[in-house]
Formats: C-alpha cells, sequence, structure tokens
C-alpha cells in the first residue's frame, strides 16, 4: 500500500489524468462531466494562489469571466478560430492578472483579500456597461464552436464525448504546468512565501515579484478555465464575473483540500455534484449546499481529500508536514506537500 501511494505521488498528474479520462462514466450525464472539469481547472488555478501562496482573493471571478469574454468576442466579434481565441481568452486573464495583482500584492491579509474583491467588482461593471461587446445583461451569445479537423480527426462540439475530451486536452496541459511549477524550485518558494513571508524575504527570496508571478499564473489558468467555459456554453453569461463566482472557488478548494493537487477537482465535484441533486428537490438550493458545506468544515477542515491524505500519512506513520499559516495570522491546516495528488 504504501509503494503505490510513494507510485502515485511521484506519477500524480498521470494518477489524475487516468481518473478524468474515465471521470464521465461515473456521471449521469456528460454535461456535468464537463462542468466538473472547468470548475475544476478553475479551482486549481485559486488553489495555486491560496493553498500553496496563502493568498485569500475574492475576486478570481474577474479571471474566469476575462476568459469567456476574449474568447467569446474573439469567436463572435473578430471572426477567430477558437483554438486561437482560447489563447486571447489565456492572454487576457494573465495580463488581468498583472494589473490587479501590482495593486494587490500590496497589501496584506483580509485587506488583499478586499482589494481583490474590490477590483474584480470593477471588472464585473466593466463588462456589464460594454453592451456592445458583451451582450451586457443578457451575456454574449452565438459563442458557435465550428467543427476542427486536425490530422485527419473531425472535432465536433455537438457531440457531449468529444467536447469533453477535447477540454480534457487542455485541463492536461495545465495540470502538467501546474506540477513542474510546484516541483521547481519557485514551487518551494511560494511555500514558504505561505509559511512565514518575512522569513522568506529574509533568505533572500523576492517576496512581492514572486507573488506576483503566482497571481499571473493563477489568472492564466483560471482564464483557461473560463475560456473552456465559453466554447461548452456557447454563450457567455454574465455571472461568470459575479463575485459569487469568486466564492464558489474558495468553497471547492475547502471542500477538497486546499494545497493539494487533486483536491479541487474533489471539491469542484462536491459542489456541483450536491448542486444538481439538490436542485432538483427544492429551489433553496443554496441553503442546503451551505448547510452541508459548514459540516463538511466541521468534520473535515483539512478537505475530503486533504483529510484521506492525512489518514494515510498516520496509518503509514509517515511524518505530517507543519501546518501552514493562513493570510489571517492564524494557524491553518494546509499541508506543504502532499504525499499523493
Amino acid at each position: 500500500m504504501h509503494s503505490l501511494i510513494r507510485t502515485i505521488a511521484r506519477h500524480r498528474v498521470a494518477a489524475v489524468l487516468l481518473f478524468l479520462l474515465v471521470f464521465p462514466l461515473l456521471m449521469p450525464y456528460e454535461a456535468l462531466a464537463v462542468n466538473i472539469l472547468v470548475f475544476g481547472l478553475y479551482a486549481v488555478g485559486f488553489n495555486l494562489l491560496f493553498g500553496y501562496t496563502g493568498l485569500l482573493s475574492f475576486g478570481h471571478a474577474a479571471f474566469l469571466g476575462t476568459g469567456s469574454y476574449a474568447t467569446g468576442i474573439a469567436i463572435v466579434h473578430a471572426g477567430l478560430p477558437w483554438p486561437v481565441a482560447v489563447l486571447v481568452g489565456v492572454a487576457a486573464s494573465a495580463l488581468l492578472g498583472a494589473v490587479i495583482g501590482f495593486l494587490a500584492i500590496r497589501t496584506r491579509g483580509i485587506y488583499f483579500s478586499m482589494v481583490t474583491l474590490a477590483l474584480a467588482q470593477i471588472v464585473y461593471y466593466a463588462f456589464y456597461k460594454a453592451e456592445h461587446w458583451t451582450g451586457g445583461e443578457n451575456g454574449l451569445r452565438g459563442v458557435r464552436v465550428d467543427p476542427w479537423e486536425f490530422a485527419g480527426f473531425r472535432l465536433d462540439f455537438t457531440n457531449p464525448t468529444t467536447k469533453y475530451y477535447v477540454l480534457f486536452l487542455f485541463v492536461a496541459v495545465a495540470l502538467w504546468l501546474v506540477s513542474r511549477i510546484l516541483a521547481s524550485p519557485f514551487g518551494a518558494v511560494m511555500e514558504a512565501i505561505r509559511e512565514n513571508d518575512k522569513r522568506a524575504a529574509a533568505c533572500g527570496y523576492d517576496v512581492a515579484r514572486s507573488k506576483l508571478l503566482v497571481f499571473v499564473l493563477s489568472a492564466a489558468i483560471c482564464g483557461l478555465a473560463g475560456a473552456l467555459r465559453a466554447m461548452h456554453l456557447s454563450i457567455v453569461p454574465i455571472d461568470s464575473l459575479h463575485y459569487l463566482t469568486s466564492g464558489q472557488a474558495v468553497m471547492m478548494c475547502l471542500l477538497g483540500g486546499m494545497g493539494t493537487f487533486f483536491g479541487p477537482f474533489v471539491g469542484a465535484a462536491l459542489f456541483l455534484y450536491l448542486e444538481d441533486v439538490v436542485t432538483n428537490l427544492t429551489s433553496h438550493w443554496m441553503l442546503v449546499v451551505g448547510v452541508i458545506f459548514m459540516l463538511f468544515v466541521l468534520f473535515f477542515p483539512r478537505g475530503v481529500w486533504g483529510t484521506l491524505l492525512h489518514e494515510i500519512r498516520r496509518r503509514t506513520r509517515e511524518p505530517e508536514p507543519p501546518a501552514a499559516r493562513d493570510v489571517g495570522e492564524a494557524a491553518a491546516p494546509a499541508p506543504a506537500r502532499e504525499v499523493a495528488p
């Protein structure tokens, strides 16, 4: 058992991708699987900033929405092919992340969170008022993804299974990139900043520049998730930029386990599956999901996946990594480096 866990830890990207390959077979319908895939990537981008660097943002919907709108505008108004439009969406989110990050990293703790929330609301109203380009309150419609032929293969997005596996390829590249970042010396710098940014600065690291770089990388990954969502829905709803969408990223990370590689996908699956089930039972689904979320936080403070990793460490008698310190100066249960994805 211990050797199996070690093997999975060394090949965590392959393990996650193998699971995601069969994931549509476990879901009641493909659209839900695609939603979980997209929002799981969104949570991964947020987790890079929050779980691994200790910076709690309340404005990450700005990057998800910007990626969606930039991709949609590139397709609808500029007539670009969707692969190029996806790159436009990622680039636009990364640029916005550089601007917001440059302003936000000057603050700490709850002030950082409030600044990101305020700047994200500015982005929300900017897109809301640009009706000619974004459709305003009605959202951007007509985001058509034409069939694309590549190397003799025809990719038709009207087929839900084809759509899932095309988006899966983008997610696979993003997860590989995140894994490489976390395994690099820069990944160790991120965790050092999370543990104690003053000590990291005393060790000679440029904390401000590192925070800004993480912020841009996080924004780019969330922008990719937004671009994939636009292609999935064929529209870009204005609620992509809403602060409640930022809250969803926080909930998904906490549910799955912040600071873990696979936790965001577990959190996204739990949140969206619960939403799908409860909405069929009652119109007050937010109340029910909120109560369930509180129970999970109370009994699984490390998140579902984080708690599972903790139990594996305990049973295999592997030393527990020191608890990280959250942005609010209080001890937080985020692990430093997980032994499994």
